[in-house]
């Protein structure tokens, strides 16, 4: 019996076609295997790809599965506004939704309409993991053919994040981030032995209008050289800029600030980063971004 699932090639976190973060996305995912979830990832050959689902329990109103090349993924920033952006030009989409994933649910809002529309995506604060030590702190950088010199003094080199971990790397200037040498075997060798699946460089010294950073971010371990542009990473630096006190001021208990990333492939995005910090509470992150189509299709099984 035929079956055929409807396929999307989108770059979120921006406006433009062929930049920011490309991502699959697969509607009617229900009638496929897992095997054939796998292949259609490799074949489309992204980073990552997410598959849309029908909701299992009355908690959720859709369910996404993630895939790389490789493996399932248990959540992706930049393919779940992929995704809820190819499902928000659907008539009568909700504005407000919850989505459920491997590694648990989020909310998440369409805010606007049309080409300009945002995705938001609202996620658990992250925590804090621990600070490298000396010899740590020094074959990272040697990883990355960085200095002592290079670093920003206010930014403690440290692993941030639960489920997905990532190591914050705070550099002096945009030209620190232009002249990264990254050696992949080791830091593929050292996310293992850190617990850090990928390396987070930023710069609070962006020279990208209304962006508070800039950065790149190197996941060999995930399979993924140098991610373009990441949901999840600028999530986390917001609760790391929060705790060291390194973002605007707080007003009615929520922060804001965007972050510029994907410069050094050609691939420009921009992730806005909202966070709500009341006096007392857990806390919690948006990631928001737009997204724009590049091309839909039909696969026949």
């Amino acid at each position: 019996m035929t079956r055929s699932v409807h396929v999307f090639q989108v770059d979120a976190f921006t406006d433009r076609h062929f930049t920011g973060n490309p991502a699959g996305v697969v509607l009617g995912a229900d009638v496929l295997t897992d095997d054939e979830m796998l292949a259609i990832a490799r074949e489309l050959n992204n980073a990552d790809t997410a598959f849309v689902l029908k909701p299992d329990g009355p908690d959720h109103d859709v369910r996404l599965r993630f895939f790389t090349p490789r493996t399932e993924a248990s959540f992706v920033g930049h393919a779940t506004v992929a995704a809820q952006y190819v499902l928000s030009r659907r008539e009568g989409t909700a504005t407000r939704l919850r989505q459920r994933q491997k590694s648990g649910s989020v909310d998440v809002e369409i805010r606007g309409q049309g080409p300009g529309r945002r995705v938001a995506v609202r996620q658990a604060m992250p925590p804090l993991g621990r600070e490298l030590n000396e010899r740590e702190r020094l074959a990272v950088l040697d990883a990355l053919a960085l200095s002592s010199g290079d670093l920003d003094t206010r930014c403690p080199i440290q692993i941030v994040g639960g489920s997905g971990t990532r190591l914050m790397i705070g550099v002096r200037g945009t030209e620190q981030l232009k002249h990264l040498k990254p050696d992949f075997n080791r830091l593929n060798t050292l996310s293992a032995q850190l617990g850090a699946a990928g390396h987070f460089v930023f710069t609070l010294a962006s020279r990208t209008e209304g962006c508070l950073t800039e950065s790149r971010m190197f996941c060999p371990a995930l399979g993924i050289p140098e991610d373009p542009v990441s949901g999840n990473a600028h999530g986390l630096l917001g609760a790391y800029l929060a705790r060291y006190g390194l973002l605007p001021a707080v007003q009615d208990g929520r922060v804001q600030f965007s972050g510029a990333q994907g410069q050094a492939l050609h691939r420009p995005g921009q992730v806005d980063v909202e966070l709500e910090l009341p006096e007392g509470g857990p806390g919690a992150v948006w990631i928001v971004g737009q997204a724009v189509l590049v091309f839909e299709t039909t696969i026949e099984l």
